[in-house]
């Protein structure tokens, strides 16, 4: 494919984005703009979602130079026009099934694509986490993005520490991902609903799930009740909308605090391989740090 060559890709919702050539400001979804620029593609403009505020949230953005790229905002404040201002050619946005736009409030997605090319990422359960990486790699490879062998040799050797650590510990060290909502409570992931966590349960890290109840993604309890899953490593939810961990005063939480080992996590993760291979380093490194104590 040229630059002068007509474009064309056929996203996740089955529709096909076309344009007489190949774009090249880009608009993304705030997670799908940091993935592409591990692929060599510098989107032109960010967005994010609801859980978002007037500034990018530095836990989604990866090394993306936000210097450079324009943040449009986010919720309430996202129109047509505020976030075709920069003349994208080409808008990138992700989806949990069912391919509504993450981010985006239906009439709003509707005349964006009646205006501007969109191509659509499933993000969601039912997706694997290769799965995804290998659709932005795609895409970006389809808008120029070159290949770099070294982040995959750099994630397969990542993927075989983390295995090999794990296996240190044969009845395993036990896992609990979540995200603090307040003093009072906290989201407890269901580790199957989530790629990113189904990777580390395949590669031997034992994850806990909450009880069975109310929630598909999350299962919410009270601290007392996050602490009886007596874990050893807590990936906590490290986006801004979260409370940091280090601020839970919850006196049924305080011991579990102090003994488990933490790991930041991003549950909107950068589907790269560079990206990938950096929070299964930081999960060795808490399983060597736990195998060790």
């Amino acid at each position: 494919m040229t630059d002068r060559s007509a474009w064309s890709f056929a996203d996740d919702r089955g529709r096909l984005a076309a344009a007489d050539s190949r774009p090249s400001r880009v608009l993304a979804y705030i997670q799908a703009g940091a993935t592409l620029w591990d692929h060599g593609i510098c989107p032109e403009g960010i967005f994010g979602s609801g859980h978002d505020g007037a500034e990018p949230d530095r836990a989604k953005t990866g090394t993306l130079p936000l210097d450079a790229v324009d943040y449009r905002g986010a919720g309430d404040g996202l129109d047509v026009e505020t976030l075709l201002r920069g003349a994208p050619d080409l808008v990138v946005a992700v989806s949990y099934g069912h391919g509504q736009l993450y981010g985006l409030d239906t009439e709003t997605a509707k005349y964006l694509e009646e205006r501007v090319p969109v191509v659509v990422i499933d993000v969601g359960q039912a997706r694997t986490l290769d799965q995804v990486s290998r659709r932005f790699a795609e895409l970006a490879q389809s808008l120029g993005g070159a290949r770099e062998p070294d982040a995959t040799s750099g994630l397969d050797a990542a993927r075989r520490r983390l295995r090999a650590v794990a296996g240190t510990r044969p009845e395993g060290l036990r896992v609990v991902a979540l995200s603090p909502a307040d003093q009072e409570q906290a989201y407890v992931a269901r580790p199957q609903m989530w790629p990113e966590l189904r990777v580390l349960a395949e590669l031997g890290v034992r994850l806990v799930s909450p009880p069975d109840g109310a929630g598909v993604n999350w299962a919410t309890l009270g601290w007392a009740d996050a602490a009886a899953l007596e874990p050893d490593i807590v990936l906590t939810d490290v986006r801004a909308h979260a409370v940091p961990l280090v601020e839970i005063a919850a006196p049924a939480w305080q011991e579990t605090g102090r003994r488990a080992r933490t790991v930041p996590w991003n549950p909107e993760p950068l589907c790269s391989p560079q990206a990938h291979a950096r929070f299964l380093g930081l999960v060795a490194d808490a399983v060597e740090g736990a195998t060790g104590d």
